[in-house]
């Protein structure tokens, strides 16, 4: 019989799947929503750009609110949040209609990755982390992959409208199911047998752990349900978070990491489409490629993140794959301006996508381990940094090419940021937890 924690990864993946193809569809739509609306490439930059910037300032609410509440209660209700502005985004009338809709969508989603990374730490050992965040992480990578085309073809078929609302009806399923399935602590779920239960208790928290926590928590407290535990330990403030030296580098890695990948899920599409002259179609298969290759570098990653540390090599579990990661990133960014042929093109940005995806796992588990109890808070900080990385992502493009005449200086811009975060991540500590100060 499956592990129901094995469950909970398949529920993640779908979630993946739900969160990045509800982000996709407006790419996609890109150029139908522009003409109906009247907008321009820079006006389309700040539709973009909304959903990024709602979706990083309300992260580490989001986060101290998963702690607090759990991940159950919170990821329903934020999941039918999100799923509503997706469907209202098809009644958009206008340029501040359409930024108004974006920006709530963006506050909707920003629960989804804390939430998860909340969940993640009660239900899955230490042990099995990396991969269990690479497979999660894939699904928004293979999900948006798989779907491009279908996007494409839905949207030209039905029109942009209706295919937003179809999105929304998809999203309020999984929030009903996700409700009644899931339990915040595995204590908690009936039909968990004896030997997963203790399984998951012993290794919920494994290795040497700094001696300056942010909390002190009581001895023998992993057999305490979540709920328990949140009640019987003080929340971090926002003074305390920050005070951490290995959030502020897990903040600046991630910025860099998402202003790589955010380009391949907003501009992509187009930029290949008007570059190529390519039909929807095409540009939705193109697209699809650098997704391809960032799922597997998700899952390989996180593969890597295992068993580095199963070899008794904690910091460089964490370490290696991401380097590793934002040296392939910066390289194929660079190598992509040498291309003139769609297909050659977009492998060196799907070869530079599969570095900056595995920089995933490292990061989203770095977050578990230094945050704890608190992942949430923590991972939901690091989201917020990542996902202004986005929000910028979605202004250079547009307003580099109108200062520079190309779009080059965007992706040397990339590459410089990618070989920066190689540095951040020689002075991260994951075996240090969150520091009081």
């Amino acid at each position: 019989m499956m592990p129901l924690r094995y469950l909970l990864v398949l529920a993640a993946f779908a979630l993946m799947v739900l969160l990045y193809v509800d982000r996709a569809c407006i790419s996609v739509a890109k150029g139908d929503v522009a003409r109906d609306l009247g907008l321009s490439n820079t006006q389309m930059g700040w539709v973009f750009g909304a959903f990024s910037l709602g979706y990083a300032l309300c992260q580490t609410p989001a986060g101290m609110l998963a702690d607090r509440l759990g991940p159950r209660r919170v990821l329903a209700v934020i999941v039918a949040f999100w799923s509503a502005f997706t469907g209202l985004t098809a009644l958009a009338w206008s340029f501040s209609s359409m930024l108004a809709t974006r920006f709530l969508f963006g506050c909707g989603e920003a629960g989804a990755l804390p939430g998860v990374a909340r969940a993640v730490y009660s239900w899955i050992p230490l042990r099995e982390r990396g991969l269990v965040q690479g497979v999660s992480f894939s699904g928004m990578r293979f999900g948006a992959a798989a779907t491009m085309p279908l996007l494409g073809w839905m949207i030209g078929t039905l029109g942009w409208r209706p295919s937003f609302l179809i999105l929304m009806v998809t999203g309020l399923v999984w929030s009903a199911v996700w409700f009644l399935w899931f339990r915040d602590d595995p204590t908690q779920k009936q039909g968990i047998s004896r030997q997963e239960l203790e399984f998951i208790l012993d290794h919920r928290q494994e290795g040497r752990v700094s001696s300056r926590p942010l909390v002190t928590a009581p001895a023998q407290d992993t057999h305490r349900t979540g709920a328990e535990a949140a009640r019987q330990e003080s929340r971090p403030s926002a003074p305390r978070l920050f005070h951490s030296r290995n959030l502020w580098l897990a903040m600046g890695q991630y910025f860099c990491s998402n202003f790589t990948f955010f380009f391949c899920l907003t501009w992509l599409p187009p930029y290949i489409k008007e570059k190529y002259a390519l039909d929807p179609l095409q540009a939705g298969l193109y697209a699809s490629l650098p997704l391809i290759g960032g799922g597997i570098g998700n899952i390989a990653a996180g593969w890597l993140v295992d068993r580095i540390y199963r070899a008794g090599r904690w910091t460089a579990s964490r370490r290696l794959p991401a380097v590793s990661g934002f040296l392939l990133a910066a390289f194929g960014l660079v190598l992509s301006r040498q291309m003139e042929t769609p297909g050659i093109e977009v492998g060196c940005l799907a070869l530079a996508i599969f570095g900056a995806d595995m920089t995933l796992p490292p990061s989203w588990s770095l977050c578990v381990d230094i945050g704890q109890k608190h992942s949430g808070a923590v991972s939901g900080t690091m989201n917020m940094a990542g996902n202004l990385g986005s929000f910028l992502t979605t202004l250079a493009f547009p307003y580099l090419i109108q200062w520079t005449g190309g779009p080059g200086a965007f992706f040397y811009v990339g590459a410089t940021l990618n070989l920066f975060a190689v540095v951040l991540w020689f002075l991260a500590r994951p075996d240090r937890k969150l520091e009081e100060g």
